[in-house]
């Protein structure tokens, strides 16, 4: 083995490799392969200066999702947001002959009052009836001011009841006192003329009438109408109170 040889195996080591650097003729003296096989001498230098920093690196992946917080308070309320857009226009539906329905309607309803009314008036008749050779009495047991009871009998064919004499009004008294109630209208006023009371047929009072002591007394003037108590006796009151009265009607002559 020459000087070569023995060199290369020295850097190789016995694997025989060598480095890719160190390789070289056979040509090459030993001094040059030896100085290859020295020990590299310290090749670092002083520690010098720290640098500045670097610039920020690049941001890195983001993160799991981490667990759901604590529900925060309630904020507070946001301005009103801007009107939004018209809507489309809707479909044109059919159109309603409503005025002449409601006219139907109307008529309808007029009817099943009238007939209400009718039925009430049966049933009063039903009910209790007093009468004379002459004429027939009912109490009208619904609470209505003078002027409605004046109307009420009138749309009936009848008036106001009109004690005369004094059977009527002992009949009126006794068919009021037995129905249990205190006062019912009759056909007397002075609405016409202060303090000349009349009948509602505008006869005056000259024969009979059956005063309570004291009655009449409208020391205001408003007291122009007349109830009968249970007793038979008459007083002046004010029209707009509400109470029964008594209609009469007159017996068709056979």
């Amino acid at each position: 083995m020459d000087n070569f040889d023995q060199a290369r195996l020295s850097i190789s080591g016995s694997s025989g490799h060598i480095p890719r650097l160190w390789r070289c003729s056979k040509k090459a003296d030993s001094h040059s392969l030896l100085l290859l096989n020295r020990e590299p001498e310290n090749e670092h230098g002083d520690e010098g200066e720290k640098g500045d920093p670097g610039e920020e690196g690049k941001h890195g992946k983001v993160g799991r999702m981490g667990p759901k917080g604590i529900k925060g308070e309630l904020g507070d309320v946001g301005d009103q947001g801007n009107i939004g857009k018209t809507g489309p226009i809707g479909k044109k539906g059919t159109v309603c002959d409503c005025g002449r329905y409601r006219k139907v309607v109307g008529q309808l309803d007029i009817s099943v009052a009238r007939l209400k009314t009718s039925m009430k008036f049966v049933k009063n008749v039903i009910a209790g009836i007093r009468e004379t050779e002459e004429k027939f009495y009912y109490i009208v047991q619904e609470e209505k001011n003078y002027r409605e009871s004046l109307t009420h009998c009138r749309i009936r064919g009848g008036m106001l009841a009109m004690p005369k004499d004094e059977a009527a009004n002992m009949l009126l008294a006794d068919y009021v006192s037995k129905s249990g109630f205190f006062r019912v209208f009759i056909g007397v006023n002075d609405l016409e003329r202060e303090g000349q009371y009349v009948f509602t047929d505008n006869t005056p009072l000259q024969n009979y009438s059956n005063w309570k002591e004291g009655e009449p007394s409208d020391p205001y003037g408003h007291e122009d109408c007349v109830e009968m108590l249970s007793s038979g006796r008459w007083n002046d009151t004010e029209c707009h109170l509400t109470m029964y009265f008594v209609c009469e009607f007159v017996k068709k002559k056979k």
